[in-house]
């Protein structure tokens, strides 16, 4: 299914449901940083997806890491929480969701990168390297969240 992000847009369509996803930032012993390029959008990502019935929001992140880029993964931390309303997805069959997903820090422990119905591409980045990649703002905030390694959770 196709989306359209709409960030800070003055004429956004109207969102008509909000939805719990996950992220998952994780960096390997290089620093480098696992990222996606998704198929719905052609955008590049750190992975994650959408909270299902009987997970908690770690095991829903670690099986996002999983099912996106055949990463194993343990949550460590959370990063932030981010709600903002002047963010929506449109998806072509006519929901628009506001967003809303919690983005935890994670590391890896095992499993080999693989490309899934969701991901075009799987690669490890150096923060460096992401500035040249088509990563969409909102995943950049996480990012570059992530990389200041604050002891506090942020909030947007």
């Amino acid at each position: 299914m196709a989306r359209v992000d709409y960030y800070n847009d003055p004429n956004p369509p109207k969102a008509n449901s909000i939805a719990v996803a996950v992220s998952a930032f994780i960096q390997d012993d290089e620093d480098r940083i696992l990222m996606i390029r998704r198929t719905d959008n052609d955008l590049y990502a750190i992975p994650g997806g959408q909270l299902e019935l009987g997970e908690t929001l770690a095991q829903a992140a670690v099986r996002e890491v999983r099912e996106e880029t055949g990463i194993e993964c343990e949550i460590t931390d959370v990063i932030g929480l981010y709600s903002n309303p002047n963010h929506v997805i449109a998806y072509d069959d006519g929901e628009v969701r506001q967003e809303f997903s919690i983005c935890f820090r994670a590391s890896p422990v095992g499993g080999e990168e693989t490309t899934s119905s969701e991901t075009r591409e799987v690669l490890w980045v150096s923060p460096a390297q992401v500035r040249d990649l088509n990563v969409h703002p909102s995943i950049n905030l996480r990012i570059q969240h992530a990389l200041e390694n604050s002891p506090k959770t942020w909030f947007s």
